[in-house]
């Protein structure tokens, strides 16, 4: 098999695999530090390593008629894989995509799940075709997501170690001649854009929860933000609490050691750490004597 991947995930896939005396005969990761760590494995393995800019340079092509790979593993793949490569396995082509899908098609899935109020989620094991995360289904798990769950504690601390463990079942499936292929239901398929700046904007006339969701699906990555004296301020750690309260929109309630207080509708939205541009995650009282922000003040104007 190959393995094509990158980060820690891919790394982390490499390994397990590796661990289970499975036959990697290729990994491929991007050339820059994403791919790095699975170079590295790769390479102390014996395992031919291989770092295209994009997979669909011909090189990649060649280089998977070579290995005659009976299957390929997509271990977090953010680049497009084309048609042709898909096929060349003898086996198929699996991914690994972290909704439950046809929920949450697309490349920010665990996001979305978040920010609009999902309360379970899980991970799909796919076989891959020519369309964006609508091959047949393999596997899947599903867990509840918590109320204070943001993107980066779902992924990390449930995601991340369920999906390993789902790729090696799958191979495992695939060996014995027991992996199903399952057919998505299109009228249930829901899919969404990239979860970057262009939706990540707080709008302090939502209700308390649409904008507690946007934070915490937000975070880590792109983070939500808001506008105040002209800066992009973005918001991490966030709390909610919903009461009465006769503040304006977007107003600052308060600004303690554990967070700085948001007047919305429907409560207060608290928040852990801050971040102005591009610089570095500060806590609220830090932030608000670098920025000269008061209570009283409101974000958004």
């Amino acid at each position: 098999m190959i393995i094509v991947g990158q980060g820690p995930f891919g790394e982390k896939v490499l390994e397990a695999l590796i661990k289970k005396g499975e036959d990697v005969a290729g990994s491929f990761s991007p050339p820059d530090k994403r791919g790095e760590a699975m170079n590295a494995l790769a390479e102390k393995s014996g395992i031919s390593s291989f770092r295209p800019k994009l997979m669909k340079d011909p090189q990649v092509f060649n280089d998977y008629v070579k290995l005659q790979p009976d299957l390929a593993v997509l271990a977090f793949v953010t680049d497009i894989i084309p048609e042709k490569l898909i096929s060349v396995p003898s086996l198929g082509t699996i991914c690994y995509h972290p909704s439950i899908l046809p929920r949450h098609r697309g490349a920010s899935a665990i996001n979305w799940a978040i920010i609009q109020g999902d309360i379970r989620t899980g991970l799909t094991i796919l076989w891959v075709n020519k369309g964006i995360d609508t091959g047949p289904i393999l596997l899947q798990k599903e867990v509840e997501i918590g109320p204070d769950d943001t993107t980066g504690s779902l992924y990390f601390k449930t995601l991340f170690p369920m999906g390993i463990e789902a790729i090696v079942e799958a191979v495992e499936l695939i060996k014995k001649g027991k992996a199903p292929r399952i057919p998505q239901d299109e009228s249930k398929a829901t899919y969404e854009p990239p979860c970057d700046d262009r939706v990540a904007s707080v709008n302090f006339e939502k209700p308390i929860k649409e904008i507690y969701n946007l934070i915490r699906g937000c975070d880590p990555q792109p983070g939500a933000y808001t506008a105040f004296k002209g800066k992009r301020v973005r918001f991490y750690d966030a709390k909610m609490f919903p009461s009465s309260i006769d503040k304006r929109s977007g107003e600052i309630v308060s600004v303690e050691d554990g967070g700085l207080q948001v007047a919305v509708r429907g409560g207060l939205i608290q928040i852990g750490k801050l971040r102005v541009d591009k610089g570095e995650k500060t806590e609220p009282k830090e932030f608000a004597q670098s920025i000269d922000l008061k209570i009283g003040d409101r974000f958004g104007k």
